[in-house]
Formats: C-alpha cells, structure tokens, sequence
C-alpha cells in the first residue's frame, strides 16, 4: 500500500497505548496501520459460532456491521459534545454559528450512512441469523452505551422513555463507569435545552424594540377574522357550517400558542418542548429567513429536524429488520418484547425537536406577514450604517 495522503505526516503525539515514536517511519510519520491501531480494529471480531465449532459464516457480517455502528456513533457524540460547547455561549458568534452548521450536517451525513446500513444486515436471512442468535443472549442493541449517551446529549428525557424493566439504564447495572457516564449526561445541558435557550434570545422579540410576537398576533386576529366574516357570509347552509368549523379549528390553533398558560400546559402533556419565548424566536426566523442574519439559524434549524428524522428512519429500519428476522412475538436476545418494544420507539416522544417540526401549523401567508421596519431590516442584514454598528454593538453576534 502506497499510503493514503491524508495521513501521511500525522502522529507526532504520543498517546498511552499507542506504538512509540521510535517505531515510527524517518520523519516522524506513523505507519498507516500503527496510527489507526489496524490490529485492534480488525482484530476485534470474535466469533462464538467458530469458538463452539460450528462456524456460521454470517456472524462475521453481524458482529462487523455493529462495531461499525458503534464507531459512528463515537464519532457522533464527538461532534455533539463540540457543538454543545459552542451553544453553551450567550455570545455564540456568526463564526461560531457557521462551525456549528458543518459539525451538524456531518452528524447529518453520518446518520444517513447509519440508516442505509440496516440494509446490508438485510443481506442475511433469518435462518442465517437464527444459526448463532443463541449465542448473543443476554446481549442485545438496548445495551448500546454509546447510543443512550446520543439520545441523553440531545434531549430525550428519561420520563418520555418506553418502559425496559426498570428504567433505562437497568441494564448498566453491572457497569459502574457506564452507568456514571449516563448519569453525567442526564445532569449536562442537553442541546435541545441550549437551542431554546439561544431562539429565546433571538433579535426582535423585545416588545421595546420591534416587538414580533405582538405584530405576529395582531396578523393572526385580522387573519382569522376575514376567514369567520367569510364563514358568516357564506349562503349555503352546509358550507357555511364547514367553514366556521374550520375557523373555530384553526383559532384554537394558535390560541394554543398565544395563550402562554395553554402552552406551558402542553409541554407538561408532552405535546410541546421549547419555552414560549423559545417558540416565538423560530417562528421569527422561519418567516424572516432570508435575512442576511437569520440565514443561518434557518439552516442550523432544519438540520436539526434532519437529524429528528434520520434517527426516526433508522429506528423503522431496525424495526422491520427485526421483524423480518425474529418475527413480532419472539423476544428480544437482551430480555425485551423484541419487535413490540422497538416499534413503541416510533412515537412522537422520541424526536427531540418536535416543535420545528411543527411550525408549518402556525404560518400565515406571506402577505400577513408582519413587516420589517427600516432599522429590525437594519439589524438582520449584512451591511449597516455606522450608527446602527453603535445601536446595535452589545446585541450584533448574539443570534
């Protein structure tokens, strides 16, 4: 092997475990398979089929594609904790918003990845896999340390959790360093809670300043009352009846969102996850998002929906894989319901931004929009005047 160009000339720190500098080739430079530790790696697959002598040749693929599944998912939880770094910032520059979009769309692109994989075990029929499932008991995916610490770093609440015996975390029971890097994560600011906290803080919402909640309502009310002064003049008795339905429908909709009490009761249902402030700033950027300033936060936005959704594809896939494999009435190897369990994953409870997601439920036509006045554009836009520069100094970077 000629070597791969992008490590050429890497290794020139020493980590514990790692091959000394000394065996390292003339210039510093670690041999290609000592830096990726290759005989760790690809020595790392133990198959029991073989161990009991009776080798079946799909364990290999088994075994091969979840420790791959694993490495994503350290990688994953990498890029997460750095982008939770830079949220846990009330100054989270437009730099910094930058570097945030890159680490998440490559959790984005890393997930896909993961989503596409579940086909490649698809390969393996369920007689190939029943050939050495016995060997796995008690082990199962619901011990995937790394994949509880993914869920707790982004969100998901232990309460929101369908039930597994106890809790959880049950099943670390016997791993005190895994169980207090769960309880770790439990503790941290997740990034849901930091991305509310940075839309709570969103540039217009001041009701001093250019006051969007309070224009958004008034676009609301007027709105609503051309749809109920059509409803009321229409002649006919049946479509009159249907199109006050649809206006006490659609009134109640966003009273839900204007009415702070109403909303505060459903997040306690569960049916709702950012504060109202935080609810108002991506209402805000959804409509202004092709301001200069907003631009960014709007992407930054739909990757996270992006990675709601991969996470919620790939359990689907996981979920027809196992009924393909085991059917819907046997057990899971690890103690669960199998197929029953994993598809009561598939809810609601587990997308962590279920509030972007519903967005669409609160826009109004482009032509309701409120609009912009000379200095809120000012504000969101790329070049300013010397004197918005000064007004607008303390609060510039903090979107």
């Amino acid at each position: 092997m000629s070597g791969c160009p992008m490590t050429n000339g890497v290794g020139h720190h020493e980590d514990s475990g790692s091959t000394p500098l000394s065996e390292s080739v003339t210039g510093g430079g670690m041999l290609y398979g000592k830096y990726l530790q290759l005989d760790k790696i690809v020595g790392a697959q133990r198959l029991l089929s073989e161990e009991a002598n009776r080798l079946v040749h799909d364990e290999h693929l088994f075994i091969v594609t979840h420790q791959a599944y694993e490495l994503w998912f350290k990688q994953i939880i990498y890029e997460l904790d750095s982008i939770r770094n830079l949220f846990n910032n009330e100054d989270l520059a437009e730099t910094g918003t930058l570097e945030v979009l890159k680490r998440l769309n490559r959790i984005v692109l890393i997930l896909k990845l993961l989503v596409d994989q579940v086909m490649i075990l698809e390969t393996m029929t369920p007689l190939d896999f029943m050939d050495f499932r016995s060997f796995l008991s008690p082990a199962s995916g619901f011990q995937s340390l790394q994949f509880r610490l993914l869920e707790n770093k982004l969100g998901i609440k232990p309460g929101v959790r369908v039930k597994y015996n106890k809790s959880y975390s049950s099943v670390f029971g016997d791993d005190p360093e895994g169980m207090a890097s769960l309880i770790r994560s439990e503790a941290e600011p997740t990034l849901a809670e930091l991305v509310e906290k940075w839309l709570s803080r969103t540039p217009g919402l001041e009701k001093e300043g250019f006051d969007f909640w309070g224009k958004y309502q008034s676009a609301v009310h007027e709105m609503l009352q051309e749809l109920k002064d059509k409803a009321d003049a229409a002649k006919d008795g049946t479509a009159k009846t249907f199109a006050l339905n649809s206006y006490a429908k659609r009134k109640a909709i966003f009273d839900s969102i204007f009415d702070p009490a109403v909303h505060d009761a459903l997040i306690k249902r569960g049916e709702r996850r950012f504060s109202h402030k935080a609810l108002q700033g991506a209402i805000m950027i959804t409509f202004y998002r092709d301001e200069p300033r907003f631009s960014q936060p709007h992407q930054l936005l739909m990757l996270l929906m992006d990675i709601d959704s991969l996470i919620t594809k790939w359990r689907y896939n996981h979920v027809i894989m196992v009924q393909r494999m085991i059917g819907s009435q046997n057990m899971g190897t690890g103690g669960s319901s199998g197929y029953q369990y994993l598809r009561a994953t598939l809810g609601d409870q587990y997308k962590v931004f279920l509030d972007l997601f519903n967005l669409s439920t609160f826009l109004i036509p482009r032509n309701c929009i409120p609009t912009l006045t000379r200095d809120m554009k000012s504000k969101l836009g790329v070049q300013q005047t010397s004197k918005d520069a000064d007004d607008n100094k303390t609060d510039k970077e903090k979107i």
